[in-house]
């Protein structure tokens, strides 16, 4: 991602996307974001793990400059965007965010930085979708322009992380917290594998580690696992499994749990936490009615956590 240019590290995929879509904001998954709005996303080759069951491989493992992964500019005739070109793309699409997507934003960090810095001046948000393997201090930086992020929990395992994607998992922890003292609006996302995260024990683990130290307001989005890449040999979630990491999940105090890549389960929709009533109904990435006013519920007006406007 990065070369050696004369005595220079030149960050070789800036301003060179291999993705550029206009996706609903669910799809990240961000359910406590600007719901039902459509986010522009934009992502560069590459990553810094190396995850056995990515579900975006044939761009996240590929050289930058392979030449099947160049997309066209926001700028007709023209390879590439710069910062200001998607900014531009995203208001002429009303889109009010942008989102740093698909491979991991921290091996396009400057890309990723400098594009939040002019959505911010042109009064749009920008948030990062990433496995948050990333050292502090870039953190920190990235954080103060940014404002939310879905992070994904592969394990609460060490070893099992380790051997999984190449990373240690207590980076991703303390990167999380760091995240949430900045005020970093967060969602965390757990892919639920058969046979590799999918115990009563590990769900209560990563349970207890949001409730303590991100807050019971935390959305977690337990999602359904689908064979892919270098994992075929594992079946898809099973329904039962999802709706049992949910349960566990609201047993642990969590207030937001949701389960994810099951369109049609009552665990998509938003439940206010006063009242118990559905305040946000979804069906996949559809927003099908919405009873926030403000963020408030409108039944019993309590003031549910979230990035509403």
């Amino acid at each position: 991602m990065r070369i050696n240019v004369d005595g220079r590290l030149i960050a070789s995929t800036f301003g060179r996307p291999c993705a550029l879509h206009l996706d609903p904001i669910e799809k990240k998954p961000l359910y406590h974001v600007l719901p039902g709005t459509r986010i522009l996303s934009v992502a560069t080759v590459g990553c810094n793990l190396h995850c056995t069951n990515c579900q975006n491989h044939n761009i996240s493992q590929c050289n930058p400059w392979d030449e099947s992964v160049r997309v066209k500019s926001v700028v007709q005739g023209a390879f590439g965007a710069t910062p200001e070109e998607l900014v531009r793309a995203a208001k002429r699409r009303g889109c009010p965010s942008i989102a740093a997507t698909y491979t991991e934003p921290v091996v396009f960090y400057e890309y990723t930085m400098a594009t939040a810095e002019k959505a911010r001046e042109a009064g749009l948000k920008t948030v990062t979708v990433t496995a948050g393997y990333i050292n502090a201090a870039p953190l920190r930086s990235l954080c103060k322009v940014i404002d939310a992020s879905n992070v994904d929990i592969k394990t609460m395992r060490a070893a099992a992380f380790l051997k999984n994607s190449g990373g240690v998992l207590k980076h991703v922890l303390r990167g999380l917290v760091i995240a949430r003292e900045a005020g970093v609006w967060l969602e965390i996302t757990s892919l639920v594998i058969p046979e590799f995260n999918d115990s009563s024990s590990e769900m209560k683990k990563l349970c207890r580690f949001v409730r303590r130290e991100l807050g019971a307001h935390t959305p977690v989005h337990f999602s359904r696992f689908f064979p892919h890449w270098r994992m075929r040999n594992r079946p898809p979630t099973p329904v039962a499994t999802l709706e049992r990491a949910r349960k566990i999940a609201l047993d642990e105090g969590l207030l937001f749990p949701y389960v994810g890549n099951l369109p049609g389960n009552a665990g998509e929709h938003t439940y206010c936490p006063g009242c118990g009533k559905k305040v946000i109904e979804r069906v996949g990435y559809r927003i099908r009615s919405n009873h926030l006013q403000g963020g408030r519920c409108v039944h019993c007006k309590r003031k549910l956590e979230g990035v509403w406007r």
